[in-house]
């Protein structure tokens, strides 16, 4: 069993947990995964890591609380405990000195750049980080952020925050920068990574995705994972989740995606009425 160190919402929808696994917090790396499940019949849950601590043996994601098995697992306090943390998984973030990285990360995304950019910096990158949100109530660790950021930048779709609208504000942004970009890395949900390598091919760089498809094992043995990049057959488990975001095929990504949507949908309600029956 592991131990929950810490449980909290850190903004609507959007939970923080940190779970005591000494021996996956010290061989986690940048960009690596690991899968939770929140009880002993519970769905595989696979998560970005978002930060970890191999002193302290624990280990730090952020989630989206969308459905049964993430909403159990939000509810669950500190002292509990799960029967399952696996990891680390997937194969880490490449880490070099590329010259200036544009980090773009959006939902639970922004998290789970952090450990990214604060790799990237400590190998002497210039880091321009930017975080889009539907509005500014949504931005969370900023600070954090801006200790590895040469400079942090906002995008809201309301305007309460930053620039107006979605990524392809991202060209006046590179160009308020006032340099050229080297490499871009983004984090976060699907639609957040189509656009954005779709900006980023138009204008020439070299783009990084961290892909999230639907996953049960990550091991590479059920294939549920699987993905089509430059147009060749990809397990995201074993052979990513890092892919060059100008050949992955979006629309069937999206598709895939879409799978489960209607029984999600009913199981989400069954433990909701379950829930409600159960209370006095």
């Amino acid at each position: 069993m592991f131990k929950i160190i810490e449980s909290q919402m850190v903004v609507p929808n959007m939970h923080l947990l940190v779970v005591e696994a000494p021996a996956v917090a010290r061989q986690m790396n940048p960009g690596q995964f690991v899968i939770l499940r929140s009880e002993e019949d519970g769905e595989r849950i696979p998560l970005s890591v978002s930060d970890w601590d191999a002193k302290a043996g624990t280990v730090t994601v952020v989630f989206l609380n969308v459905g049964h098995s993430t909403s159990t697992l939000a509810s669950l306090e500190s002292g509990m405990n799960i029967p399952s943390v696996v990891g680390p998984l997937g194969n880490p973030t490449e880490i070099d000195k590329f010259g200036t990285v544009l980090c773009l990360g959006g939902c639970y995304g922004i998290g789970s750049l952090y450990p990214i950019a604060r790799a990237l910096k400590e190998k002497g990158n210039k880091i321009v980080t930017v975080i889009e949100a539907r509005s500014s109530f949504l931005f969370y660790w900023e600070d954090r952020l801006r200790e590895v950021s040469d400079q942090l930048f906002h995008i809201t779709r309301d305007g309460t925050k930053g620039s107006r609208g979605h990524v392809s504000r991202l060209p006046e942004i590179i160009k308020a920068w006032g340099q050229s970009v080297d490499r871009m890395i983004i984090n976060g949900c699907t639609f957040l990574l189509k656009r954005g390598s779709d900006v980023s091919r138009s204008m020439g760089i070299k783009t990084v995705v961290s892909l999230n498809p639907i996953m049960i094992d990550g091991t590479g043995m059920c294939g549920v994972c699987r993905v089509t990049v430059a147009e060749a057959t990809k397990f995201a488990c074993v052979d990513g989740p890092d892919f060059d975001g100008h050949e992955v095929d979006w629309a069937e990504l999206l598709q895939r995606r879409k799978q489960y949507v209607a029984e999600e949908s009913v199981s989400f309600r069954t433990s909701r009425c379950e829930e409600h029956a159960r209370r006095p």
